[in-house]
């Protein structure tokens, strides 16, 4: 009886555990409902994918018209799919809108004004670069000019609208304006006004009311990259790399755990990677990339072990790292030359220039990678340590004006590319 009860315990524990694990990390068939993914690290679920493509790339299932300049992506829930962008075709005006698409045929459903357009520089470094995060009924946009503004899933109906330097006073640690894609959590979203003042801070997600702030006294600003999120024993961590380079934040209270500090440096963009307890970061213009360790302390504490230091044969700009098995697949800076590197290591494995020009933005699906450069090309290359292996490659219609810097999204058995004002969907599902 007693072994009954105790195998009942085990048994019931980890379905618990199980449950706790699901409600964290939520993967959904079919959805993209945030920057990268579900999981923030650009690798799709999908299987039975094409791995080879024909001359002419995959069958083109919709184009529509209507985003807008802008280099973020798309987000995907339902048979929704939403962007932001400035100057759209459907629309009389140049401001910035987000714009909502039918998944089925990319026929646009609504569209919201959020205000003026971001023309700050030269024309190719204007426009939108934020990506939607999409939470049930809600979906939240981070604007260039720190405009944080909650909308309605069904209609486009603005609910709260915050403001990164009025309402918090952050700043950021570049001329560019903001690109964050926010972070849900539970009840909590999590973004990165930047500075000494708010460096990282948690809204009620429902009315923008301040729940906690963190504060990085070295901080230089915010950068361009989305939090993610990190579980060290029994501490959730929220990680994020900003000017001053990486740091990472107890969820509960907002409390600073860790920082790694990093030269000043022209703009920090990619997204922090997670494999259980390691943190990979990486930055441009000739930092590189580390890999850093995090351990539990005692009542929530966590500090940080370096496992490699900075690393500038891991250096990206823009285009972001990917995470596939033991290796790091990712553009050298902004060179169009993209590797692979041992993981645990930094040491490059193989480092190809493909069929494009310009800085390469990567995501991997069933066992591929999918590499875009910014002249417009986009190939599909097996995701392996043995050597560059391109399975296919075609230009983008309509690429050429303005950088092919948006990243590729594949869910659903569909790619989905964003090309200025046009959305692009593929099927790369094998018909045999």
């Amino acid at each position: 009886m007693l072994k009954r009860l105790v195998a009942t315990s085990l048994l019931l524990g980890l379905c618990l555990l199980s449950s706790v694990v699901v409600a964290q990390f939520p993967t959904v068939s079919g959805q993209w409902p945030q920057f990268r993914g579900p999981l923030r690290d650009a690798v799709s679920s999908d299987t039975g994918l094409l791995t080879q493509w024909p001359d002419t790339g995959p069958p083109l299932v919709w184009q529509a018209r209507g985003a807008g300049r802008g280099y973020g992506t798309v987000s995907i829930v339902g048979d929704r799919l939403y962007t932001l962008g400035d100057g759209s075709s459907i629309v009389q005006d140049a401001d910035e809108y987000v714009v909502c698409f039918s998944k089925i045929d990319g026929a646009v459903i609504w569209k919201t004004r959020l205000g003026p357009a971001w023309t700050s520089g030269r024309d190719d470094w204007q426009s939108s670069r934020s990506t939607p995060t999409v939470d049930g009924d809600l979906l939240y946009i981070l604007t260039p000019h720190g405009d944080l503004v909650c909308l309605e899933t069904a209609t486009g109906a603005e609910r709260w609208r915050k403001n990164m330097a009025k309402d918090f006073g952050g700043q950021k640690g570049d001329i560019w304006g903001y690109s964050e894609s926010v972070l849900i959590d539970g009840q909590r979203l999590i973004c990165t006004p930047g500075g000494r003042t708010a460096t990282m801070v948690a809204l009620d997600k429902s009315t923008g009311d301040e729940i906690w702030r963190s504060v990085w006294e070295n901080d230089r600003g915010a950068g361009h990259a989305s939090i993610v999120i990190s579980e060290v024993a029994s501490t959730r961590v929220y990680v994020n790399t900003t000017a001053g380079g990486a740091l990472g934040v107890r969820a509960e209270d907002g409390h600073l755990l860790w920082t790694y500090d990093i030269d000043r440096t022209t703009s920090v963009i990619p997204n922090p990677i997670i494999r259980d307890d390691l943190v990979f970061f990486t930055a441009g213009y000739r930092r590189g990339g580390a890999l850093l360790r995090q351990v539990p302390g005692d009542n929530g504490a966590v500090a940080i072990e370096t496992v490699y230091p900075l690393n500038t044969e891991l250096t990206n700009k823009h285009g972001g790292v990917v995470l596939v098995g033991d290796h790091l697949y990712g553009d050298t800076d902004d060179q169009g030359i993209p590797y692979c590197a041992e993981f645990m290591t930094g040491q490059i494995v193989w480092k190809e220039r493909g069929p494009g020009r310009g800085s390469a933005a990567v995501a991997a699906a069933d066992g591929h990678l999918y590499i875009r450069w910014a002249n417009g090309v986009i190939a599909l290359v097996k995701a392996t340590p043995e050597g560059f292996q391109q399975r296919g490659s075609f230009q983008i219609p309509g690429s050429g004006d303005r950088p092919s810097w948006s990243h590729p999204v594949i869910v659903g058995g569909r790619l989905y590319l964003r090309e200025g004002d046009a959305i692009l969907c593929y099927d790369v599902t094998k018909t045999d």
